[in-house]
């Protein structure tokens, strides 16, 4: 064999062993969870993440934003490995029309609905039947989200009907896209009150609490969350698992959540 043909196989065999050792990593790699969650959850599950990243050394992705919006993201083909909304109805429609792993459902989290100023305000509302909301905004406007279509917006409208409020400011809400879009109204000052969760008030120290809603005025505000119907990543599952744990329980209470079936999964353990 002369040198040349030598080189030539020499140069082929090391192509072939540079090859399988980029390849074999890339093959052996699992993406990423991706998860879809309500808006609300932001600073709660972005410390739970947090958490099981420096416990695993895995990372999960999560995509925010108003529960209707991400479940229809998922209906029209997102990769999206969980979905975790803000209320019952938008996770009835994920398992009606297939797009969830029903096995995998379970109710998280609760939370509250509360009114809200900016922090210099010098009043508080005593929300009650005789609730006088219009007149406590002053010729402005009351932020909330979509009221047709995003959960919060739904207890929201809810609430205000059943203390017979709405009437007084239905030609006067600021509509938002999503219940963080509803606090940054307030927040910036272009509306003096809005409709949010206890949870989104306490995630910005430029608003206060001036009222909390009666829980009996409004569907009862619970987070399912579930594996949608064509994840099979594993570290999917192990997320799933570990949001349902005590280990994630006290980030979601900082936040102001309330754990669902907490001591259920306290006695899981072993």
């Amino acid at each position: 064999m002369n040198m040349t043909k030598r080189r030539l196989i020499g140069l082929l065999i090391g192509a072939a062993l540079v090859a399988g050792t980029t390849a074999e990593p890339a093959l052996a790699q699992v993406k990423e969870p991706l998860v879809f969650a309500a808006a609300s959850l932001k600073n709660a599950l972005d410390e739970v993440a947090a958490q099981w990243q420096r416990e695993t050394g895995k990372k999960v992705v999560i995509s925010y934003a108003a529960s209707n919006t991400l479940i229809k993201q998922i209906e029209q083909g997102a990769p999206a490995d969980m979905f975790i909304s803000a209320d019952l109805d938008w996770m009835d429609y994920g398992q009606q029309h297939n797009l969830i792993n029903a096995q995998t459902r379970s109710n998280l989290l609760s939370n509250r609905l509360v009114l809200i100023a900016p922090n210099d305000a010098k009043f508080t509302l005593n929300i009650t039947s005789r609730l006088d909301l219009a007149s406590a905004l002053k010729g402005g406007r009351l932020a909330m989200a979509n009221v047709d279509a995003v959960p919060a917006g739904k207890y929201g409208k809810a609430a205000l009907e059943k203390l017979g409020a709405w009437n007084g400011v239905k030609g006067k809400i600021a509509q938002a896209d999503n219940v963080r879009a509803a606090l940054a109204l307030v927040a910036r000052g272009e509306a003096p009150l809005g409709i949010v969760y206890q949870t989104d008030a306490a995630s910005d120290p430029t608003v206060k609490i001036v009222g909390t809603f009666p829980e009996d005025s409004h569907p009862p505000i619970t987070y399912p969350v579930a594996l949608t119907k064509t994840s099979n990543n594993p570290d999917a599952q192990a997320f799933l698992s570990y949001i349902r744990s005590p280990s994630a329980r006290p980030a979601f209470e900082r936040q102001g959540f309330t754990v669902l079936g907490a001591l259920a999964h306290d006695r899981e353990q072993p």
